[in-house]
């Protein structure tokens, strides 16, 4: 195991990305931060610059707008880096895969490692997935 990946099984830096949300997964990520919740105790910290980041948590369906700014936030996180789909649209677009708008989705512009399905997942979700990535990343 290399030493960046082992240092990732103690604390996950996280930078939150938004393709164009509708709020509500946003709320839930914040909710999860929160004292009642708290998914610091697993050593999840969310952090101001992607520089800094482990893992690239992203939310929203991806858009002509968004979706070359998503992959230059990706090129820009330290490798390697963890992708978290959170929601039904950074999933899978849902609604919107007929979409105008939506050229493609999530995991056709970055690869991803985790899905948080749901509209909007509940914080127990989020933090179910949160160890699943931990368990990932340490090769459980």
């Amino acid at each position: 195991m290399s030493l960046k990946l082992k240092a990732l099984t103690k604390s996950l830096w996280v930078f939150h990305a938004a393709c164009s949300p509708c709020n509500n997964c946003d709320i839930e990520i914040l909710d999860v931060l929160t004292p009642r919740h708290d998914v610091e105790r697993f050593g999840m910290v969310l952090v101001g610059s992607v520089r800094h980041a482990d893992v690239l948590l992203v939310t929203g369906v991806p858009n002509y707008k968004n979706t070359e700014r998503i992959k230059k936030i990706y090129s820009q996180t330290p490798k390697p880096c963890l992708v978290v789909a959170v929601g039904n649209c950074a999933c899978g677009r849902v609604m919107f895969k007929d979409s105008y708008n939506s050229p493609a989705a999530l995991d056709e512009i970055i690869p991803v490692d985790l899905y948080v399905p749901g509209c909007p997942p509940k914080p127990e979700a989020i933090i179910a997935g949160v160890v699943k990535l931990i368990k990932k990343v340490r090769g459980i």
